[in-house]
């Protein structure tokens, strides 16, 4: 049979780490082959050229052993490893895998017990009540699984922006290195656009041979698109897209007689415009940013000159909502603040969980006092050019009040006030914990307001609307919470946010030093959200934001 292309083979190695946490033992080596598959499919290089010059090893994720397998399948189109595990399992088994919560040991009970072999099966067998009268099931996994199906079905081949990102930025380095000579080596599609989950891993580059036109590689995989200079531009406005966005430029260009192709903007048999830029200023548009190239009304604001300016990684003067070393972070408090001075910012706000959070190490009031004795030691040696802000993440009860006694939050410089538990409360009760912890003075922010987790779990349900109102009248700040599984707020409430007066804090939940890097990830939704930096709490200066929060415990002394 003839050698299978890179797509292929990823496919198989995905399926082999599927059947792999099917069959159980060590979780790690599935994940291993699993991660190795989404290196393989964002290879830019022919697999036969890896093969051939022994770069497997490049790849990613790809061991020797890994490397072993994958020659195999390219040169057979199997492995006798993967045949032995197809004959214990059906492939429509491996479906439920995709159900966020679904262990694999749950996904071959399921089989086995009950004979579910697809994710149709599934969801019928819940809708009927057969999974929770099943031994070792039961009822909290049958509602799990009805809850959770809708995010397998949307998120499917999705993956989150950090993994997403290191697969492009390798793809990126692997056709520099392969096709040296071509330019202009450049991300598109949704990543391009700041999405919050990835489908589709896109490259536009520039050949330089001239008149060729924008040709996309398979579907599968990494995509390429190849353009010749003059057409560039218009490439990479078609590869970002959004659909809805590409249809509302077609559809201005067809009002003033143009027409948006290819390889650019024409007027009758001429070329007019070849570059993004060009594109919308011959449409009588500013340039409107990527990420905010959804449809969703930025053709409107950009032709009546209301576009944002949007907040850029370089506005952020400092990080809030970070965790040590004495809750459940991995780093102690000093060398995560120095961490943050490192990477140029003004102050570092830490926020440990509260008392109640047990799971996570939460402080007792005397860790809180040692921890302020730190900061207080810290704060002296830094100067007047860094500073340690005393934070907590305070957890709201079931009741909605914080986590201390009032005269202990009183001792903070912010108060992060976060749901970790009790997610199935129904949408009043919800929404009510919420508001009455808005209405606290001690707390200065909402921490990811709707505890939603990508691919995990949903939200739990509350009237955002509501919650974001109180929180303009209470002068309490938003969360847009970075870390790349929550990105919470969803940057499709951050308008409403904002035209209700709320400012937002770009926070990165980091329990390490390389998590201080998701503020990246948080800007991106702040800038899909259309947020300017100056709605932002943590682009003020040090002297800003002391005043600012200076002035909040003021105004809690006065209604004490």
């Amino acid at each position: 049979m003839p050698a299978l292309e890179t797509r292929a083979v990823a496919s198989l190695l995905r399926e082999y780490a599927q059947r792999s946490a099917l069959r159980g033992g060590n979780p790690y080596r599935a994940k291993a082959y699993s991660r190795a598959a989404d290196s393989l499919a964002a290879v830019a290089d022919p697999l036969d050229v890896l093969i051939a010059e022994d770069r497997l090893t490049e790849i990613p994720g790809v061991g020797e052993a890994i490397a072993g397998m994958i020659t195999k399948l390219h040169k057979t189109g199997t492995d006798p490893r993967l045949e032995k595990l197809r004959s214990e399992i059906p492939e429509g088994v491996l479906e439920m895998l995709s159900v966020p919560g679904l262990r694999p040991e749950k996904v071959l009970r399921l089989y086995k017990d009950l004979g579910i072999t697809s994710l149709a099966e599934l969801e019928a067998a819940a809708k009927d009540d057969r999974i929770k009268k099943a031994k070792g099931l039961g009822p909290s996994l049958q509602t799990k699984i009805l809850q959770n199906l809708a995010i397998a079905k949307s998120g499917e081949g999705r993956m989150h922006l950090h993994r997403a990102a290191a697969l492009l930025a390798h793809a990126k380095d692997s056709i520099r290195k392969s096709r040296p000579e071509l330019k202009r080596v450049t991300i598109a599609g949704d990543f391009h656009r700041g999405c919050e989950l990835v489908g589709d891993l896109t490259i536009v580059a520039e050949v330089p041979k001239a008149g060729k036109a924008a040709k996309p590689s398979p579907k599968d995989g990494l995509q390429i698109h190849l353009s010749d200079r003059e057409h560039f531009g218009a490439a990479l406005l078609l590869a970002t897209g959004s659909a809805a966005h590409l249809e509302q430029l077609r559809a201005l260009a067809a009002d003033k007689e143009m027409r948006l192709e290819a390889d650019g903007l024409h007027k009758g048999r001429t070329l007019i415009a070849g570059e993004e830029a060009e594109i919308y200023r011959a449409l009588g548009l500013p340039f409107i940013e990527p990420e905010l190239r959804e449809g969703r009304g930025e053709i409107e604001a950009a032709l009546r000159g209301k576009l944002p300016k949007l907040v850029k990684d370089q506005d952020l003067r400092g990080i809030l909502h970070c965790h040590t070393d004495a809750s459940d972070g991995t780093e102690t408090l000093e060398t995560m603040a120095k961490a943050t001075r490192q990477r140029g910012f003004e102050y570092f706000g830490v926020a440990d969980h509260s008392k109640s959070a047990h799971y996570a190490g939460g402080l007792s009031v005397e860790e809180i006092a040692q921890q302020h004795r730190e900061a207080d030691r810290l704060n002296k040696r830094f100067g007047k050019d860094f500073r340690i802000f005393k934070g907590i993440e305070s957890d709201i009860l079931a009741d909605g009040s914080l986590d201390y006694p009032d005269e202990v939050l009183e001792r903070f410089d912010f108060v992060v006030a976060s749901i970790h538990g009790r997610f199935k409360l129904d949408r009043k009760a919800q929404t009510q914990r919420l508001l009455r912890a808005v209405s606290d003075p001690h707390t200065t922010i909402i921490g990811h307001m709707t505890g939603r987790q990508l691919q995990r779990r949903p939200g739990y349900e509350i009237d955002v609307e509501k919650v974001l109102r109180a929180c303009a009248k209470q002068d309490v700040v938003v969360e847009i919470n970075a870390h790349p599984w929550r990105l919470d707020l969803d940057w499709r409430w951050h308008q409403a946010a904002l035209e209700f007066g709320c400012m937002l804090s770009i926070n990165p939940d980091a329990h390490s030093i390389p998590e201080l890097d998701h503020m990246h990830w948080g800007v991106l939704m702040a800038r899909k959200g259309g947020v300017p930096a100056e709605r932002v709490l943590n682009a003020m200066t040090l002297t800003d934001i002391t005043r600012y929060l200076r002035q909040k415990r003021r105004s809690l002394a006065r209604a004490a």
